[in-house]
């Protein structure tokens, strides 16, 4: 069993620096090619079913990349990206300090909350969850992951763990860019 993980394509607010978070924002027309070239580069690979955020820039980008592949899509808001609460609109530059280097988005040990932002046990619980039904249901089966940055951690967490103080590291993929698990 292989998991095939994509971060979706560029947004407009990807391109700015802002933070989306479950923000529902549409594909640019570079994250439109964005996803054509994954399509591209996953013909080669066998996929079974694909797995999507139901946000939009997700949708579209698995719509895309499935007109090669005619798989089963399936639309789970488990895998929606990271509520980021007051933070959705800003530009991450602008508030770097006061949550990107900080513990309050990776310490799955602290689980602090703050400003909104869903919590990291709430991220992984939801997105493991997910993960653990789909090992069941397609046990012998590859699955194209449509998902989004943040959630992208959740998965990380999943198949590394957490280091000794509890950090969960981001996989940091770019917009289409794919990483493969295996099972």
């Amino acid at each position: 069993m292989k998991f095939y993980i994509i971060r979706h394509g560029q947004t407009n607010w990807n391109k700015k620096g802002k933070i989306q978070g479950k923000t529902d924002i549409e594909l640019n027309e570079e994250g439109i090619e964005q996803a054509k070239e994954a399509r591209k580069i996953l013909e080669k690979y066998p996929i079974d079913v694909i797995v999507s955020s139901p946000l939009k820039r997700a949708r579209k980008t698995a719509e895309i990349i499935n007109e090669a592949k005619k798989v089963p899509i399936i639309f789970d808001k488990a895998i929606e990206e990271r509520g980021f609460g007051e933070f959705e609109g800003k530009v991450g530059k602008e508030i770097q300090d006061e949550i990107w280097n900080s513990e309050i988005l990776d310490n799955y040990n602290l689980n602090k909350q703050y400003k909104g932002v869903e919590s990291i046990q709430d991220l992984c619980n939801r997105v493991w969850g997910l993960f653990d039904e789909l090992k069941q249901e397609y046990e012998d089966k590859n699955i194209l992951i449509v998902t989004h940055g943040g959630v992208t951690r959740a998965i990380n967490g999943y198949f590394n763990g957490t280091n000794e103080e509890g950090i969960i590291e981001s996989l940091m993929l770019h917009n289409c860019e794919i990483k493969i698990f295996e099972k």
